[in-house]
């Protein structure tokens, strides 16, 4: 790419490429328009091309005319340009997307492996699933395991979320919270009779009611996307939060179109 080292020259060359169409109504103003740069951009691009004798101009103004020198330009730019996309082209082409995964047996080089979530993780096994991938390198069960040519939809079904709105410290805080429906909620499982399988805390006041709970906290920073996160990895979800912390649980499980349920958890 040595001819689009130099500072403006890639413009140079999409200015010539536009004159070189032989548009006798071409102007300043739709060059700035094609090229995405301004008018004044376009007039001093211009002037330095009159001054190397790549095109003619009267008084600097349309028509413009590629001369064969520019032509000759043009020419060895695109092809300078072409022979860099070729080689990028096959660079990615022999690119491998490369994804890990969890090795659910013992796993050999080029093995075509199922694949499967669970618990919001991906696993690798021998058995028949509908996406498969081919393994990089061996690895043990239980190791992490490198993926290529991933094909196929993952068996994996949205997770829910239940967000329960407790009451803020000057309405009473963890003491005015109805602690035997969040129990029973957390017992219960989600409104379709799922069970929870994450905790999300946001604010001091639903963290003290988790310990009240003995409820192992899973979520606690960044809790509203790291939910909407989780249910989308297929995990059901009980947030507990604090006031207007529900709108932002709202805001961002509608966003990634999660089913949600809130309750209020007052006494």
């Amino acid at each position: 790419m040595k001819a689009f080292k130099k500072r403006g020259a890639l413009t140079h060359f999409q200015i010539l490429s536009e004159i070189s169409k032989q548009d006798p109504h071409l102007k300043q103003k739709d060059l700035a328009q094609t090229l995405g740069i301004t008018i004044q951009a376009v007039s001093e691009n211009i002037k330095t091309l009159i001054e190397l004798g790549y095109i003619t101009s009267k008084d600097g103004r349309s028509p413009y005319k590629i001369t064969q020198k520019g032509i000759d330009k043009v020419k060895r730019d695109a092809i300078s340009l072409r022979k860099y996309s070729d080689s990028v082209l096959e660079t990615m082409n022999h690119y491998k997307t490369i994804w890990p995964a969890i090795a659910a047996d013992d796993l050999k080089k080029g093995d075509i492996v199922g694949l499967y979530m669970e618990d919001g993780v991906l696993y690798a096994h021998h058995d028949e699933e509908n996406a498969t991938g081919v393994v990089l390198e061996d690895a043990q069960s239980g190791c992490d395991v490198a993926l290529t040519n991933l094909t196929g939809l993952i068996d994996m079904t949205i997770g829910e979320a239940t967000v329960i709105n407790l009451p803020t410290i000057k309405e009473g805080g963890s003491n005015a919270a109805d602690l035997n429906l969040i129990r029973d909620v957390y017992e219960n499982g989600t409104k379709s009779g799922a069970k929870i399988d994450k905790v999300a805390v946001a604010g001091t006041i639903s963290r003290v009611i988790a310990d009240k709970l003995d409820l192992t906290i899973d979520i606690e920073y960044a809790a509203p996307q790291a939910t909407a996160n989780a249910a989308r990895k297929g995990l059901n979800v009980l947030a507990l939060c604090v006031g207007d912390m529900t709108k932002s649980f709202v805001r961002e499980l509608e966003n990634e179109k999660i089913k949600y349920n809130i309750i209020d958890g007052r006494k």
